[in-house]
């Protein structure tokens, strides 16, 4: 009898379209995983549509994203493997919390309710949304300097040019306020049940190199998982920046991520 394959979900973060996952959907698929990678609510199929229609995705925020996420998992026939980066790295962390999947994977994930260091390049990376407050309700676009500092800080100006010309799409500025003004709100939606035990493995990524999510607010991340039971894991990449899942060392961070779940018994 032929096992069934386990799924394997992919979700993507702010500014980027959800086929930035490709070739991590063939490396999994490779490995015996049946993976998807859906877009967020409202997100069209391809970049340039995407870029054409930037206000189909305003106003959506991280409850939108989670449910919308949610109900990809629960049309399918076994629990998945959840892979997340940046903001989808925090989704698959909620909802690991919640008892959704089976394992999460949360490559440089934004900073969940709890998480305090707010360093300067982090700050900046999220001024293009953050610095006005009308842009809570719609779709934001990043200029290619303004991607180069916050994913492409540690790769060369034309590699994150080439990136951005080839994945960066408009994305709703509302998971940001939803994330910046957590510690001050009793019902954040980036609260994220931390000690849920019994609960799936999860494995934290950071590039010590990111803007966007600094080492530190990753580890910082770690941290509120200490009371856990389960397992829960850090892996840092030395001087990789936000770009760890789609730049030219994107296999590396593919690569560890399968030898993990293996670990993992998965």
């Amino acid at each position: 009898m032929v096992a069934k394959r386990v799924p394997a979900v992919f979700v993507h973060g702010l500014w980027l379209h959800a086929t930035s996952w490709q070739p991590w959907l063939e490396v999994f698929e490779a490995a015996g995983y049946a993976s998807v990678a859906p877009g967020w609510p409202g997100e069209h199929a391809t970049v340039e549509a995407a870029r054409g229609d930037p206000q189909r995705v305003a106003n959506r925020g991280i409850d939108d994203i989670v449910e919308h996420v949610r109900n990809v998992v629960a049309a399918l026939p076994a629990p998945p493997v959840l892979v997340g980066h940046s903001f989808g790295a925090l989704i698959v962390e909620k909802m690991l919390g919640e008892g959704v999947g089976r394992a999460a994977i949360a490559i440089e994930p934004a900073q969940i309710k709890g998480v305090l260091p707010l360093p300067l390049a982090q700050l900046r990376a999220a001024l293009p949304a953050l610095a006005n407050p009308l842009n809570r309700a719609r779709a934001v676009s990043l200029t290619r300097e303004e991607f180069r500092f916050g994913f492409g800080n540690a790769l060369a100006a034309a590699e994150s040019d080439a990136l951005y010309d080839e994945w960066a799409i408009p994305s709703p500025a509302k998971p940001l306020f939803d994330a910046a003004l957590a510690n001050f709100d009793p019902h954040a939606a980036s609260a994220v049940d931390t000690s849920t035990d019994p609960r799936g493995p999860l494995l934290l990524i950071s590039g010590t190199a990111g803007h966007v999510v600094p080492d530190v607010a990753t580890r910082a991340t770690f941290r509120q998982h200490r009371h856990a039971q389960a397992v829960t894991e850090l892996k840092q990449f030395e001087g990789r920046g936000h770009s760890l899942p789609i730049d030219h060392g994107w296999r590396d961070v593919a690569d560890a991520c399968l030898e993990w779940l293996e670990a993992q018994g998965l």
